[in-house]
């Protein structure tokens, strides 16, 4: 594989060489490639924000088990909200 070099041409040709090789990779490889790319674009606070996401929803998971919350059907909650909205 070419090294990246300041050259747009280079950079276009590694780039292709990248993706060609990267759509050879069966459906799983370029599944966790395509997860590890994103990842990579993310700020460093982003895997904080994650983490709390996480807890919060097995947090959510666990009240709801284990019986702490009421669920309400959602055509409930949407009949609420058109009859707020009229």
């Amino acid at each position: 594989m070419k090294s990246y070099k300041n050259e747009s041409s280079q950079l276009l040709t590694s780039f292709d060489e990248i993706l060609r090789a990267a759509l050879e990779l069966p459906p799983n490889s370029r599944a966790m490639l395509a997860g590890h790319l994103l990842e990579s674009l993310d700020d460093p606070e982003q895997i904080e924000i994650d983490a709390a996401w996480s807890e919060e929803i097995e947090r959510r998971i666990r009240d709801t088990d284990e019986g702490r919350v009421k669920l309400i059907p959602g055509e409930e909650v949407l009949a609420e909200l058109r009859s707020r909205f009229k």
